[in-house]
């Protein structure tokens, strides 16, 4: 008959049934060296065959640590958030660590709520996840255990904060343009209040200088919509009609601008390649012709964060700003890729 719910497994039945002291079952799960590898692996196939839950109020209380994480975002249904969580989620994991998730859905009341109830519940440390890679206000100072920004940038210098490299980014897209021959490149974009609207139009400033060209007239500066693309594609060509390419500053846009060319009998990418930016699979594989586009390695951004901030719970914090590197994913709107 099978052991009830009450009869809960204990630490000393996995010892009985791997023929070691409870000490060295201990040691043994905890993954401590001065086990040999055999009886760890008696011990771990014991705990499997018993399916053992060690009692981690009882191992925090002894080490000092609840192995558990506080997440606090302000918009967790945006598109930027979820991808970064995903990857902390399962960087935790492989570390056996948990998750408390909050959104204080950009309520500055309710962020404090927040960081109080994490707090109480005795997280070993905080992630503060961004919604635009911009800068936002500390908190470190409101929360006695390690703190790592995720898609943010800490007003504080002293903290560490993991953004995402746009400026990078879009050197990858005008080094892509660039190599297909393009020369006449126009960008339609985002709001400039957006650092990543601006960072992004600096970075293909900078690599049509290298190349000894110049952008197709200014940015144009907008909303991050189809609509704007729509509207902005228009523009942009009926003022400088010989445009043979655009970088757009994400999806959406680029999604809009190949609705105008195909709609003004402009053929993608004979006439006019076009590159976006973020890789939203809605939009970029779904766009016609499908979407070449940066990707910003959000998960990876998280998972990043996740080792900072294990690396500072163990005595070994970090400062100041690391940035994330995107990559390219070609598709058919820029041509075939170059192979040199």
């Amino acid at each position: 008959m099978g052991r009830r719910r009450s009869q809960a497994v204990t630490l000393s039945d996995v010892a009985n049934r791997a023929g070691t002291s409870v000490a060295t079952a201990s040691k043994a799960l905890n993954s401590r060296a001065e086990v040999a590898p055999e009886t760890r692996e008696r011990v771990l196939r014991a705990a499997a065959e018993l399916s053992f839950q060690p009692n981690v109020l009882a191992r925090g209380l002894i080490s000092g640590r609840t192995r558990t994480v506080g997440l606090l975002t302000d918009e967790l249904g945006g598109r930027f958030a979820i991808p970064i969580l995903l990857g902390a989620e399962n960087a935790l994991g492989n570390g056996q660590m948990s998750v408390l998730l909050c959104d204080a859905r950009g309520d500055a009341i309710r962020r404090q709520h927040y960081i109080r109830t994490l707090l109480a519940r005795q997280v070993d440390g905080f992630i503060v996840v961004g919604d635009s890679n911009d800068v936002r206000s500390s908190l470190t100072r409101d929360i006695p255990v390690p703190v790592v920004y995720a898609y943010a940038e800490s007003t504080d210098p002293n903290d560490l904060s993991i953004v995402a490299d746009d400026e990078g980014g879009a050197r990858l897209a005008a080094d892509h343009l660039v190599s297909h021959g393009r020369r006449r490149i126009g960008h339609i974009t985002g709001p400039d209040t957006y650092r990543s609207a601006r960072d992004r139009a600096t970075g293909l400033r900078a690599v049509l200088a290298e190349a000894g060209l110049t952008p197709a007239g200014d940015p144009l500066y907008g909303e991050w919509s189809q609509r704007w693309g729509r509207h902005a594609t228009r523009l942009l060509l009926a003022a400088r009609p010989d445009v043979d390419a655009i970088f757009c500053g994400n999806d959406q846009i680029a999604a809009g601008a190949a609705d105008t060319l195909r709609d003004l009998g402009r053929r993608i990418p004979d006439d006019v390649a076009i590159v976006g930016y973020d890789n939203w699979e809605f939009f970029a594989a779904d766009c016609r012709p499908p979407l070449t586009t940066v990707d910003l390695n959000l998960e990876q951004l998280g998972a990043t964060a996740v080792n900072h901030l294990l690396a500072a719970m163990d005595g070994n914090p970090g400062t100041g700003v690391i940035r994330q590197p995107g990559r390219l994913v070609v598709r058919e709107s820029t041509g075939p890729v170059l192979h040199h």
